[in-house]
């Protein structure tokens, strides 16, 4: 059985793999132009909902509660990052 310990390590590796690719693709793939301030706001989106994800799994409340309330981060976590690359909402930080 996996430790709340060694579930740590891979909750924080899946934001650094997400934001490695999108930097790799930065550099190789024409098109994709994605400023600093993009990677310091998907940086703090995605480590900012991984370690919401992570202080809910160490938690003292029953699972079905920590997999609602980590849908809801996850869910949260693509409205605001749609809203932020394409505008589906039209709020002023939108990206069109």
């Amino acid at each position: 059985m996996i430790t709340t310990k060694q579930k740590t390590p891979f909750i924080f590796a899946v934001p650094a793999l997400l934001l490695s690719a999108a930097f790799f693709g930065n550099l190789f793939v024409e098109g994709w132009n994605w400023s600093s301030f993009d990677f310091i706001i998907a940086g703090i989106l995605l480590f900012g909902s991984a370690l919401l994800i992570n202080l809910m799994i160490r938690s003292e409340r029953t699972f079905s509660s920590k997999l609602i309330v980590c849908s809801v981060i996850l869910l949260l976590l693509l409205l605001v990052w749609a809203e932020l690359a394409v505008g589906i909402f039209g709020s002023p930080f939108a990206g069109s």
